[in-house]
């Protein structure tokens, strides 16, 4: 007998009940779907970013590429529990512990990057060490700049329909990947056209307060405005 049925005849409010949460998961179905494709995405990208910032801020000695490949691999990370979250979204009890796992370790995260970041950029400036120019490290900064909006929209998307606190803080930190490209950008630019040594450095610590302040927010489990796991329903019509 399909468990509906066997539900029905031994409490009407019970198979009520099963009922709703069946049509809330059909409902909910294709917002994962698309979620997931995101999130593949996602992963994708921040591996091939993270590879080609690594590589170059090494080789260049650049503090803020090197700082901006290893808040890639913190965003691949994120991603990836994001990933596992969506594919967990049946499991509400279990859901909802995934997130502020998800919420705690992406933040702790996030504040260790952003100390390594500040200690880098302030022993750069305090050597007068000059990166040199990349290439590569400006295609890199200018591609995530014209892609990471574009993700991040989807994703804040998806977190709002799914009432995803832990989604919407991996959707914020992709805003902050398209942020930290811009700052990036215009160091090497400044740089590489006028030969200013620190302006690699400046926008390094420019970015750590940045990934600071979305670390703490992650570790107190809180989302954009503040509150815990809970995604504001109007925040799209801002």
């Amino acid at each position: 007998m399909p468990e509906y049925q066997q539900a029905l005849r031994l409490d009407p409010n019970a198979a009520t009940a099963f009922a709703a949460s069946a049509g809330e998961s059909v409902h909910r179905a294709p917002i994962v779907a698309r979620g997931l494709r995101l999130g593949y995405l996602c992963l994708a990208y921040n591996l091939l970013e993270a590879t080609a910032s690594l590589v170059a801020g090494f080789s260049t000695g650049s503090v803020s590429l090197i700082g901006f490949g290893a808040d890639a691999t913190v965003e691949f990370t994120s991603s990836l529990t994001a990933v596992w979250r969506l594919h967990r979204d049946t499991d509400a009890p279990n859901r909802e512990r995934l997130e502020r796992r998800t919420l705690r370790i992406t933040g702790a995260s996030l504040v260790v990057l952003a100390c390594y970041v500040a200690w880098a950029a302030i022993a750069q400036l305090r050597s007068h060490e000059a990166p040199e120019g990349s290439a590569l490290g400006i295609a890199v900064a200018v591609s995530s700049l014209l892609f990471m909006p574009w993700l991040a929209s989807g994703k804040r998307q998806v977190a709002r329909q799914l009432d995803s606190g832990a989604l919407w803080i991996e959707a914020r930190q992709t805003s902050i990947c398209a942020w930290l490209a811009a700052i990036l950008l215009g160091g090497l630019l400044l740089n590489a056209t006028f030969g200013w040594w620190w302006a690699d450095a400046a926008a390094a610590l420019v970015m750590s307060p940045l990934i600071a302040k979305e670390g703490v927010d992650g570790m107190r489990g809180r989302n954009h405005c503040g509150a815990t796991s809970t995604v504001d329903p109007h925040a799209g019509a801002r």
